[in-house]
């Protein structure tokens, strides 16, 4: 008995150990660089939220990265009146379930899951959107390296162009799209890091405040050693 339940408790262990190390390549950081974060909020309201939602993410936090709200109702509101509204899309999810298996995530904290799951999401979407390759047995005719069978078509392959599988298991370009694969890596980088920051649209004044309260703290230990001492000089 107790030899069963140890093998029961080694199991999950040495199914890990089976699996294939997922190998993510590190993107590129754009969280502070306003221009690339405007670019890739572009990409994603032409590029994503045709199908994915941003249901936790309003159209007027886009002021965050200088835009505005002139620059959101013009250039980035498709769908919505209001710049208060919630970046939603009109396709209902039981309707979506039939078109594509299953209904496409809604996108407002996916860098921060993907992080849970395998410990940076900007790297795992970096790769994953750069990770797409012709496979005719799919319905949408595509697969990906990172999310084998992953339902989801290739929403950037005219930008990208279209990559098969080589002999060595690497992705190939067969056929160039639009965007040379240096521009495509440098959009996907953009797209990215709004993705992350839309996940998280504090986060650099969560750090700055952070770096202020430790400055501050500091400066309160000094006075605080400053006074023991005074306090306890005379004290032998």
């Amino acid at each position: 008995m107790r030899k069963l339940l140890f093998t029961l408790l080694l199991l999950p262990l040495s199914v890990l150990a089976s699996g294939t190390e997922l190998h993510l390549d590190k993107a590129p950081d754009r969280a502070r660089d306003v221009a690339a974060l405007q670019n890739g909020a572009k990409v994603f309201v032409n590029y994503c939220l045709n199908c994915h939602s941003a249901s936790y993410m309003r159209y007027n936090r886009l002021r965050d990265i200088d835009l505005s709200e002139e620059q959101i109702r013009e250039n980035l509101m498709f769908t919505a009146d209001k710049v208060g509204e919630l970046m939603k899309i009109a396709m209902r999810r039981d309707e979506a379930k039939i078109w594509f298996g299953k209904p496409p995530p809604d996108l407002t904290i996916i860098a921060r899951a993907r992080a849970s799951e395998f410990g940076s999401g900007s790297d795992w979407l970096y790769t994953y959107l750069r990770s797409f390759y012709r496979d005719n047995t799919r319905p949408t005719g595509w697969n990906n390296l990172v999310f084998e069978n992953v339902a989801m078509p290739h929403a950037l392959w005219e930008l990208q162009g279209q990559q098969v599988v080589g002999a060595d298991h690497k992705l190939v370009l067969a056929k160039p799209g639009k965007l040379k694969p240096e521009e495509y890596d440098a959009l996907v980088s953009d797209l990215v890091g709004y993705l992350q920051f839309m996940a998280e649209p504090i986060a650099e004044t969560r750090k700055q405040l952070g770096v202020l309260v430790l400055v501050v703290l500091g400066v309160l230990l000094v006075f605080s050693y400053a006074l023991k001492r005074e306090y306890w000089k005379d004290v032998h």
